[in-house]
């Protein structure tokens, strides 16, 4: 009897860390270590990025005042298009010596190329409006608020 009581308890405590260790992962704030701009396309590197689909949207909608405050982003062109893309910083940034990293010329240093893990991009144009690329899919918010999936045959 001692020894049921003993797994339970165990089993109860494992539980109970894993709760916290899963809400210490989904609650921490991003972190924009970074922007780097060329033109109207801009590229934020974050750590701690949500990871559902619907959380990254709402965390843009939450902080886009905020990121055209302190970063003066989305710089549109003259039409009206601009493109953010959220990169997930890593390891920080290295030299553009492995295949295909995203390297920034805006940085005067050989260490200015990070690798191309894109979590997130924004985007607005005339035909389509703003729409979001998250999770291998394409989503848009319709005139009511919804989030709503664009096929695209």
């Amino acid at each position: 009897m001692a020894m049921m009581n003993r797994k339970i308890l165990f089993s109860l405590l494992m539980f109970c860390i894993l709760t916290f260790y899963i809400a210490w992962l989904l609650l921490r704030p991003v972190d924009i270590v970074a922007v780097h701009e060329n033109r109207h396309f801009s590229s934020v590197l974050v750590n701690n990025f949500p990871f559902t689909t619907r959380g990254k949207i709402e965390w843009w909608l939450q902080n886009k005042d905020m990121l055209k405050e302190r970063y003066g982003i989305p710089k549109p062109a003259s039409y009206g298009n601009f493109s953010i893309t959220f990169w997930l910083f890593g390891d920080g940034y290295k030299e553009e010596g492995k295949y295909d990293r995203r390297c920034f010329n805006d940085m005067k240093t050989k260490v200015n190329c990070i690798e191309k893990d894109i979590v997130f991009n924004v985007r607005n144009s005339k035909n389509m409006g703003v729409v979001f690329f998250a999770n291998g899919g394409i989503y848009r918010i319709d005139k009511n608020g919804k989030i709503t999936q664009v096929n695209i045959d």
